[in-house]
């Protein structure tokens, strides 16, 4: 289910996802997303949960190899890349129960990956990883791990 909520993000955003229709790409009954998931918001908060785990799972691999807040952007960019349907969903909380203790947990964790760079880092990170997944970022070349580099490079003295 999981899977096939992610696929159908990318293809049309979280705003037309229908639990109907994952049932129908998973090959399972209508009703088991709503008895596995209880609703849209449900599964959308385990999308999430799933997202915040492994963007910390990321961090900090890329903190424990190279202690570099560059890198951690980097790292940070091309998690939103690779994970579209995750990234869209993780920061959107009107989509998922924004109170639930394993996304709440996780979401901490992913907060703390982020090290000292704190929220002026993450905010630049973040909205490099939005714009290049928007499109808008079209106009520079090469992969978007270098070219967020060249970008963040310039915030260093």
């Amino acid at each position: 289910m999981l899977t096939a909520a992610a696929e159908a993000i990318v293809e049309s955003g979280p705003a037309a996802l229908s639990l109907r229709d994952l049932a129908r790409r998973a090959g399972v009954s209508h009703a088991a997303p709503t008895h596995h998931f209880g609703d849209k918001k449900g599964l959308l908060t385990v999308l999430a949960t799933e997202g915040f785990e492994e963007l910390s799972a990321a961090l900090n691999a890329s903190w424990e190899r190279d202690g570099s807040l560059l890198e951690l952007g980097v790292c940070y960019v091309h998690f939103a890349v690779t994970h579209r349907a995750h990234f869209e969903v993780m920061f959107r909380p009107d989509l998922f129960h924004d109170d639930d203790a394993g996304l709440v947990a996780a979401r901490g964790e992913a907060r703390g990956a982020l090290k000292e760079g704190g929220l002026s880092g993450w905010s630049i990170a973040h909205g490099f990883a939005t714009l290049w997944n928007s499109g808008a970022l079209s106009h520079l070349t090469g992969t978007p791990e270098a070219a967020a580099r060249e970008v963040l490079c310039q915030l260093s003295p």
